[in-house]
């Protein structure tokens, strides 16, 4: 890893040209991969339950993924290891995103890793329920696509409704006052549940001391 050349703009995380590549993707091509395969995900799970069952256990999966998504980045996004090899790595996960939070290439998560992380949940869900625990899978998968979209959201567009705003609001707070607290991103009703919301200004004095372990690690 190097911190980018004022021509790159860009902060280089690996050297090797594949695996950087791998690092980056645009909206345009999240929403074709997504738009195909929650889709697929229905299709495949289609006549396995009843509409109203399969309804609930979707909206089961949904609740699943917005618990998932705070307890995620709370503890593993933000987890500072002592290893040095551990700590770049939570650097090229997700530490490069705090230092660079504008790179509109990495406000979402790049397909390498969400479309086997999704393909190891569907095999879970099978495992736990059989062909019907597909449509877990697609209400954990679709909790996903809107996590992934509102964070993008959040830093490319303006989001001047109320509701819209608010979400905004609260994880720029996460980002430039406090990034010890307001761990939700869609679902930001879990820092209330669990006592992380960062309101105002309020949280500014955490910055200095616990923000370093985001910053690029040394040699």
């Amino acid at each position: 890893m190097k911190v980018p050349t004022a021509e790159e703009k860009r902060l280089i995380i690996f050297e090797n040209p594949l695996l950087e590549k791998m690092t980056v993707t645009s909206i345009g091509w999240f929403a074709v991969i997504w738009a195909t395969l929650l889709p697929l995900l229905a299709f495949a799970g289609w006549g396995s339950a009843s509409p109203i069952v399969a309804a609930g256990i979707s909206a089961f999966g949904l609740l699943s993924w917005s618990l998932f998504e705070y307890v995620a980045h709370r503890h593993i996004f933000h987890w500072d290891p002592d290893w040095l090899p551990a700590k770049r790595m939570m650097f090229a996960i997700h530490g490069n995103h705090h230092v660079q939070p504008a790179d509109h290439l990495r406000n979402l998560m790049p397909p390498i890793v969400s479309v086997p992380v999704g393909l190891l949940i569907w095999g879970l869900a099978y495992a736990a329920a059989g062909i019907a625990g597909t449509w877990f899978c697609l209400g954990f998968m679709a909790g996903y696509v809107a996590y992934d979209v509102t964070h993008y959201a959040c830093h490319q567009w303006p989001m001047r409704g109320p509701i819209t705003k608010l979400i905004k609001q609260h994880h720029m707070r996460h980002h430039f006052v406090a990034n010890d607290g307001n761990f939700g991103v869609a679902s930001i009703f879990w820092d209330k549940v669990f006592g992380t919301r960062v309101d105002g200004v309020s949280g500014r004095a955490h910055v200095a001391e616990d923000s370093g372990h985001l910053a690029e690690p040394a040699e």
